[in-house]
């Protein structure tokens, strides 16, 4: 008895169960808190992204650093402003919705032409914009392909110094065409707003507000990101708390904060440093190695119902 009493600090730090193939109660209970952690981790951010409902990854990618920098910065809608300055199709694109916007609500023929008056204000502004902005726009224009020069030179990747004044002629290109973007989102918004504001009561309670979205030249951006994420958050928190499909919830929640880890690599240190986001994501590989949701979670009803019509048979 006196033995055990003195080897017992020794025998809790290094492990309470005397076989490593074992997990100790002591060791499924931090299972369990770590997995519940990371759960309400995940399910709260995605319930703040939710409650935002403008919440936007842009910044993020945008911000994106490193060998995996260009991959990530092309994940933003329109991130070199190719689609909103270019005039045909950004009128076609205004067009369509006119026509959607008059079918979605019923409009009669003074609504439909109030409709086309919007369009019509719209292409005015656009065009106005683009006229006000033109040096800026062709300076913009010039810059690009010194741009696709600087992106495709893998050499500076290894120099931090090279790496850093790519940063800083990339950051000052993008600030020529800045505020002409922000003027035609603004334009963008209003002509969507506009065309609603034409439904009457009557029809605005038959039918939602109708959603004018964006022309996508690839199949994942931040047009369809921005709407996924909350979601996902929701759906990973929900999944780790009640410890159901873990290892496929974990997993996922992995390969998620990977890629934010990925983003700005090589991490910095301070408040913005990735390095958290890793040390989680590692975690996450635990729970899913560990099949942590049969401990205190529904994923041990799921290993009975399959222990009972998958029988383990002994080896011979």
């Amino acid at each position: 008895m006196f033995r055990k009493c003195l080897l017992s600090p020794l025998r809790l730090a290094a492990g309470w169960e005397l076989s490593p193939r074992l997990i100790s109660w002591i060791g499924i209970a931090m299972l369990v808190l770590l997995r519940v952690t990371i759960g309400w981790h995940f399910y709260s951010e995605g319930v703040d992204k939710y409650a935002q409902g403008d919440w936007d990854a842009k910044p993020f990618f945008s911000a994106a650093r490193g060998p995996f920098a260009d991959r990530f910065r092309q994940l933003v809608w329109d991130h070199d402003g190719t689609i909103r300055l270019n005039e045909e199709r950004t009128k076609i694109h205004w067009a369509r919705f006119r026509d959607r916007a008059a079918k979605h609500f019923g409009f009669d023929e003074a609504q439909v032409a109030r409709a086309q008056a919007n369009y019509s204000k719209a292409v005015d502004q656009y065009k106005w914009v683009v006229s006000q902005n033109s040096t800026e726009i062709e300076e913009y224009e010039l810059g690009r392909e010194r741009i696709r020069r600087l992106d495709a030179d893998r050499r500076r990747d290894g120099v931090s110094s090279l790496a850093a004044q790519r940063e800083t002629i990339r950051s000052e290109w993008t600030r020529i065409i800045g505020p002409t973007l922000s003027q035609i989102d603004s334009i963008w918004e209003h002509y969507e707003k506009s065309q609603n504001a034409l439904a009457t009561d009557t029809q605005s309670k038959r039918r939602p507000p109708l959603k004018m979205g964006v022309p996508r030249t690839q199949a994942m951006d931040t047009s369809v990101i921005n709407a996924v994420v909350p979601y996902f958050d929701m759906a990973i928190g929900v999944g780790l708390i009640l410890g159901l499909f873990t290892p496929v919830a974990a997993l996922a929640a992995a390969g998620f904060l990977g890629s934010v880890f990925l983003s700005q690599f090589p991490p910095t240190t301070g408040p913005t440093s990735t390095y958290y986001q890793l040390v989680e994501g590692v975690a996450c590989l635990v729970l899913a190695g560990t099949a942590a949701g049969r401990f205190a979670g529904l994923d041990f009803v799921l290993q009975m119902i399959v222990r009972k019509f998958w029988p383990q048979t002994s080896a011979h």
